[in-house]
């Protein structure tokens, strides 16, 4: 069953197909602690604070925030949404050149992340994930 973007479900369910591939994939190239802030969340107090966690080379993405983050993330729900789970990049980069992305600290790290090309495995949880979402 389909579940809001981000709501408690749609984490659970993210973290549970990500689980279910863990290591079948080639291990994410670019180590990245992101700290993410989701504003306009049509549900709950109307943000959220979550975090992505590369370090271990595969994506770990967890609510709350990483004391040692080295870049942090201010966007909108709708272009978080449309970079995460319609894996849109012109999105990106288009919300990045209208200022509805904010970025706090080593955006290198940032840059290169985005700059890989997703293997078959991580094409398969993309596809997984955006079945997923209401």
């Amino acid at each position: 069953m389909a579940s809001p973007f981000l709501s408690d479900d749609w984490l659970a369910g993210a973290k549970a197909i990500r689980e279910k591939y863990a290591g079948q994939g080639a291990p994410i190239p670019h180590k990245i602690k992101m700290n993410q802030v989701i504003t306009g969340v049509p549900f709950g107090s109307g943000e959220l604070q979550l975090h992505m966690d590369t370090s271990s080379g595969e994506m770990v993405m967890e609510a709350g925030h990483l004391p040692d983050a080295e870049v942090t993330v201010t966007t909108d729900y709708d272009t978080a949404k449309a970079i995460f789970v319609d894996q849109n990049p012109q999105a990106g980069m288009q919300a990045f050149m209208q200022g509805k992305i904010k970025v706090q600290g080593d955006m290198t790290k940032l840059m290169a992340m985005q700059a890989g090309s997703p293997d078959e495995t991580a094409k398969k949880i993309a596809d997984e994930i955006k079945g997923i979402t209401a």
